[in-house]
């Protein structure tokens, strides 16, 4: 069996999980912490969760595919603010769930004590005039100050995410791989390889099984913005220098083909 093949078969041998029996996961008020690897030690940490975790099944599918669009100030604000570490920080972004085609406006939060609060609401799809009507530009107002007068879509990802749950409910662990990236200001477009993105979310610090398992396999912390690091890599005239040596590190251990572009 070839990479893909391998994670599909471990993913499909865990115990499966529904939407609904996760209805008291959400997290939305958690800690995160985020992991890089390649697909090659995601297959590994697969075949080590057999019997300790759930995988998310809809519709019999356990990959789920994401597309999202983030918006921003012309002067990248929230992309800025995250450059230079200032908290807290926010983020303003549309996600479809391509599989049912349900779609969000979401604001995230990151406070000063590392902790993430998102909050969003349904709207009709990505189209603006959709999200307008469905009270858009009040509902980041009251989150941001913004409304949809003040920002524009910048970057838009899709990506590919497996969603396991630990068996004693305390914990999600979303993977994302397979992300591509397009850039509306620049219309340049990047790809991540091998690249996966593990993110572990729970309410504050309780046992994390996952943990164990990262340790054994050598996967280190490592923070990731898809909104930053595809920013990054599609629109050179960003100020991009703190990011620099972290694209450098995700390029020697994932073989994944990181350029920093040019700034014109």
């Amino acid at each position: 069996m070839n990479t893909d093949e391998t994670i599909r078969h471990w993913l499909y041998l865990l115990q499966p999980i529904s939407l609904d029996e996760m209805s008291g996961i959400k997290l939305m008020n958690r800690t995160d912490t985020k992991f890089v690897t390649s697909k090659a030690k995601l297959a590994e940490l697969l075949e080590l969760t057999q019997g300790k975790y759930f995988a998310q099944q809809i519709d019999g599918l356990r990959i789920a595919n994401y597309r999202t669009t983030y918006w921003d100030t012309p002067g990248h604000l929230f992309y800025l603010e995250h450059h230079n570490g200032r908290q807290p920080r926010q983020k303003i972004r549309i996600r479809t769930y391509m599989d049912s085609a349900m779609t969000f406006l979401e604001v995230k939060t990151k406070n000063n004590h590392g902790r993430t609060k998102k909050k969003r609401i349904s709207v009709p799809s990505q189209e603006l005039p959709e999200v307008l009507q469905a009270g858009g530009s009040p509902f980041i107002q009251g989150l941001t100050g913004q409304t949809f007068d003040d920002i524009l879509p910048t970057v838009q990802n899709q990506f590919q995410r497996i969603t396991l749950v630990n068996y004693g409910k305390t914990e999600r662990l979303t993977i994302d791989f397979n992300v591509r990236f397009h850039n509306f200001e620049t219309d340049a477009d990047a790809q991540t390889g091998d690249l996966v993105i593990i993110e572990l979310k729970r309410d504050g610090n309780v046992y994390s099984p996952i943990l164990e398992l990262l340790r054994q396999l050598r996967i280190k912390p490592h923070g990731f913005s898809k909104y930053c690091i595809g920013s990054a890599m599609t629109n050179g005239n960003l100020k991009n220098n703190n990011f620099k040596f972290k694209m450098i590190t995700l390029r020697k251990f994932t073989g994944f083909p990181f350029r920093v572009p040019p700034k014109s």
